[in-house]
């Protein structure tokens, strides 16, 4: 019986044995293929969830629960600490907090997900390019580009491919816009994406995972580079506007997809030139809102309401953030305004390195400006919006004598001058919801101050702070402002100081501006981008109640009825003007407003400034 019992059982053997041989001589290639299990595990939205499950877990769980000894119970309560602090951080603009958090992710997926070279294709089709959205191309890209040029990724990218060049794109080509289409970028993947490291990948994808859960989606990576700023919800067919239907054009424009416009709304300032990224989308319009309703929160400015419409704010890197919502505003938009400080040097400013041009005879501004501040003068830097006030501002502030104390009064912080000069006497005050800017400047005339700077003169009520800071409390005051013309300067402040009730004739309204104001520096941006110098001008008080009357009683007839008739407060006299590519010398300052500044000046800057005037305005010399 077991003779019979070894023979079948090595008869099974002999088979199994002779199918194993058959197997391994014929074997059965099988394509590895993405299984469900992959798909629903292997992807942003399952990923970015296990993130959020995780980061509660560990932000929120009981420690005591652990049973832990008294080391490890500090370590892990620092730990959450940390975490927690970031997490609250890392969307406020602070890039530390930010990399703290990308860090924990990129462990987390590593780790405890199960990332590796094999499943990371499943996340995105890194190994399939033409399955890549443009998007999944540019962030691609974006960190191509930043392992070598770090935060000037995108501006080497912009400079590399003269992407911030005039095109005819928007309306049937018949307008000239600055845009970068998709398929620039398109174009750009197919000759700078080669073989991507496992690493770099994990980085796209953690980026990825970050800005959908913590970051600003789209314009996430780009609010961190070296641009002037980025907006969005600013183009495209606003929602209200879809019920019209009176207009044949306006119903076709909105079945092609006018909604979509308003998603494809990413706007970016690069060297003065307002830059649509074409390419871009938020998504939906819940993306822009959460965006919205997340980008201002640093320091708690309050809630962004219906009741309250828009907020200005400012952001952890020293950015300038206004958001604006329904009903306020036709669609939900923000602007995030960034403030070089490379450019916080006069000579770099009038000269700017890597701009692609320079202009001629720059040492004018560059020798007369600084006795501006020298001198204590006070000054309206005027010019539109992006023209380069605020950077001028800063450039200037070092030519202030040391001793002076400097008080700076905001709607938002924007010139952050202590970090310029972070052992000088400065102080900076804004508005808040419960303190009026009124407020705040009452409380600056009893700290010492020298030197006043109003930020942005954009309201009546921040007219008159110029006007009160000019008149008592301090030495000077500079201040930015928007008009076009020095006319136009004087004619805004005059009649913002009438319509706040702090003056009730005109005259005597334009008189007080005029006597208070010495100089008005403009800024001008020109369609190219290049930012300059138009002009610096004095203004000069006509004060005929200094001059006496003729004593010939005909003439003095005469006399009186041109000052009667001819009530001009002030004269306008260009100094520097801005013609044929450079600054050229133009009339030389008043008398009365040159005896001034040499009054204001120690014996070395005086004769500094004779030297100046003498080799830039012989004749008047």
């Amino acid at each position: 019986m077991l003779f019979w019992n070894g023979i079948a059982i090595g008869m099974i053997l002999l088979v199994l044995l002779a199918f194993l041989i058959y197997k391994l001589r014929n074997p059965i290639s099988v394509p590895k293929v993405k299984t469900n299990l992959d798909s629903e595990k292997f992807n942003i939205k399952a990923m970015t969830k296990y993130i959020k499950i995780q980061f509660n877990e560990m932000t929120g769980r009981n420690l005591y629960d652990n049973a832990l000894d008294r080391a490890d119970f500090e370590r892990q309560k620092n730990m959450r600490v940390e975490l927690k602090a970031a997490l609250k951080g890392c969307n406020s603009g602070d890039l530390y907090d930010k990399m703290y958090v990308k860090d924990l992710i990129h462990d987390l997926l590593m780790k405890g997900y199960g990332m590796d070279e094999q499943n990371v294709n499943y996340v995105l089709p890194f190994d399939e390019p033409e399955k890549l959205t443009v998007q999944d191309k540019f962030e691609i890209l974006m960190q191509i580009y930043k392992k070598k040029h770090k935060y000037k990724a995108l501006p080497q990218m912009i400079e590399e491919y003269r992407l911030d060049e005039l095109k005819n794109v928007i309306e049937d080509g018949q307008t000239e816009s600055y845009i970068i289409t998709e398929e620039e970028i398109l174009d750009i993947y197919q000759e700078k994406a080669s073989k991507l490291s496992f690493e770099d990948k994990m980085q796209v994808i953690v980026q990825r995972i970050y800005q959908e859960y913590k970051g600003f989606g789209v314009i996430d990576e780009i609010r961190n580079m070296l641009i002037d700023g980025v907006s969005g919800g600013v183009s495209g067919l606003p929602s209200s506007m879809q019920d019209i239907e009176d207009e044949q054009k306006l119903l076709e424009a909105m079945r092609r997809g006018s909604k979509e416009d308003v998603l494809h709304s990413v706007w970016i300032m690069y060297r003065g030139k307002t830059m649509h990224l074409s390419f871009l989308s938020f998504g939906s319009e819940r993306e822009i809102k959460r965006i919205c309703q997340s980008i201002y929160k640093y320091n708690s400015p309050g809630q962004l309401t219906e009741q309250n419409g828009y907020i200005i704010n400012d952001m952890k890197d020293n950015s300038r953030i206004v958001v604006m919502r329904p009903p306020f505003a036709e669609t939900w938009v923000f602007f995030n305004r960034k403030f070089d400080l490379t450019f916080a040097d006069l000579e770099n400013f009038l000269n700017p390195k890597g701009r692609g041009y320079t202009f001629k005879n720059t040492v004018l501004p560059l020798r007369f400006i600084p006795f501006l501040m020298k001198s204590t003068r006070t000054i309206a830097v005027t010019g539109e919006q992006g023209s380069g006030k605020s950077t001028f501002i800063m450039a200037c502030i070092k030519f202030y004598a040391a001793t002076l104390a400097l008080r700076i009064m905001e709607m938002a912080f924007e010139l952050h001058l202590r970090k310029l000069f972070p052992r000088r006497n400065i102080v900076t005050t804004k508005e808040t919801a419960e303190i009026s800017g009124q407020q705040g400047m009452d409380v600056q005339k009893k700290t010492d101050g020298a030197v006043n700077i109003i930020g942005e003169a954009a309201s009546d009520e921040q007219v008159t702070w110029i006007i009160q800071a000019g008149t008592v409390a301090s030495k000077c005051t500079v201040f930015s402002h928007h008009p076009k013309t020095f006319k136009d300067l004087i004619s805004s402040l005059r009649n913002s100081a009438l319509k706040t009730g702090l003056f009730q004739n005109e005259f005597i309204a334009e008189q007080q501006v005029v006597n208070i104001l010495n100089f008005d520096v403009h800024l001008f941006k020109d369609p190219e981008g290049r930012r300059y110098i138009e002009r610096i001008t004095e203004c000069v008080p006509l004060l005929y109640q200094e001059n006496p009357y003729p004593e010939d009683p005909e003439k003095a007839k005469i006399e009186f009825y041109k000052r009667m008739t001819d009530k001009r407060a002030y004269e306008e006299r260009d100094i520097i003007v801005f013609e044929d590519e450079g600054y050229v010398a133009k009339n030389s300052i008043t008398e009365r407003q040159k005896k001034e500044m040499l009054k204001q000046m120690t014996k070395k800057d005086c004769a500094a400034f004779e030297e100046m005037l003498a080799t830039f305005w012989p004749v008047a010399s």
